[in-house]
């Protein structure tokens, strides 16, 4: 569905550039979007090698599995259907590691693990389990201390202080992930009292 509507955005901005004469304007507006894209991406590819590398060697310091310790009751709370021992459990304290420190491309490749392995424990194939959900509200809304991606973008651009936005960030994704596992609950309650 998504693919249609961006097939629409850009069938319609054609046509409109068409109709009114600007067709050089919105050739040239693609040119420049598209080299704006690499220019980003080539700022983001250091500070996340960056980010990365420092995760590796908390990684390897321990601290990683010391933030595992302490989100594990919360892990426990959130996932009350998931065995504990159970590797999606691990996948999960992963995700939500690397989210918490900023690190979004990184915490992805553990939240399709994690998916998979609730997908393995969930009764109806066809249909997003309780633990689904809520590991896909919890990674889209995370907490998050370091925003590493929002501050190397701002890096790119020139920012005078690209850091200025960690406490406005804590704030907001503090505010959503309280909102996301608010909302997760009444669903789950409401979910729980209809029996379905």
């Amino acid at each position: 569905m998504v693919n249609w509507i961006w097939l629409f955005f850009i069938v319609a901005g054609f046509v409109v550039a068409a109709a009114t004469g600007n067709v050089e304007a919105v050739t040239q507006a693609a040119f420049d979007g598209a080299k704006s894209g690499v220019t980003v991406c080539f700022g983001l590819i250091s500070i996340l090698v960056f980010w990365l590398g420092m995760m590796r060697i908390a990684e390897d310091a321990g601290l990683l599995s010391k933030l595992a310790v302490l989100l594990r009751p919360l892990v426990r709370f959130l996932f009350p259907g998931v065995p504990k021992n159970h590797p999606a459990i691990g996948y999960i304290m992963s995700n939500m590691s690397a989210n918490i420190l900023g690190l979004g491309n990184a915490a992805t490749p553990m939240g399709i693990k994690a998916m998979q392995e609730l997908q393995k424990l969930n009764a109806n194939k066809e249909t997003a389990s309780p633990a689904m959900c809520t590991l896909l509200a919890l990674n889209t809304s995370s907490i998050t201390l370091i925003p590493t991606t929002l501050i190397a973008i701002r890096m790119n651009y020139n920012s005078v202080n690209p850091a200025e936005i960690v406490g406005t960030t804590l704030i907001a994704t503090a505010i959503s992930t309280a909102a996301a596992i608010l909302v997760d609950r009444w669903y789950r309650k409401r979910s729980s009292l209809s029996g379905s």
